[in-house]
C-alpha cells in the first residue's frame, strides 16, 4: 500500500483495502470474526452491486465508476442493514 498523494483529495482513492484490513485485524488480532464477517460481506456486496473506483474499473465491464467517499458510503450503509448478533 502507498500513500497515494499524488491523488489526494481528490475522491479518486479504493477504500476497500482499508476496509478489508480493519476485517482482517477484527478477525485475527481482535478475535472478532463475527464483526469481521460482516465488513467482509459488505465489500462483497457492494462489488456485486457493480460499484468499482477507477483503480480496478475496466472499460466495457457494465460497472459503475464511483469515488472513494460513494463506495465507503455504500459500504456502510451495506452494514448499517445487515443482522449480525455482536456481543459486546
Amino acid at each position: 500500500h502507498g500513500s497515494a498523494s499524488d491523488i489526494a483529495g481528490q475522491d479518486k482513492a479504493n477504500p476497500l483495502a482499508l476496509i478489508l484490513s480493519a476485517a482482517m485485524m477484527l478477525k485475527y488480532d481482535l478475535d472478532r470474526p463475527e464483526e469481521a464477517d460482516l465488513l467482509e460481506r459488505a465489500v462483497e456486496s457492494v462489488l456485486d452491486e457493480g460499484l468499482r473506483t477507477a483503480d480496478i474499473k475496466q472499460e466495457g465491464d457494465g460497472c459503475k465508476l464511483v469515488g472513494c467517499i460513494e463506495m465507503g458510503k455504500a459500504v456502510a450503509d451495506i452494514v448499517s442493514t445487515i443482522d449480525v448478533a455482536v456481543e459486546v
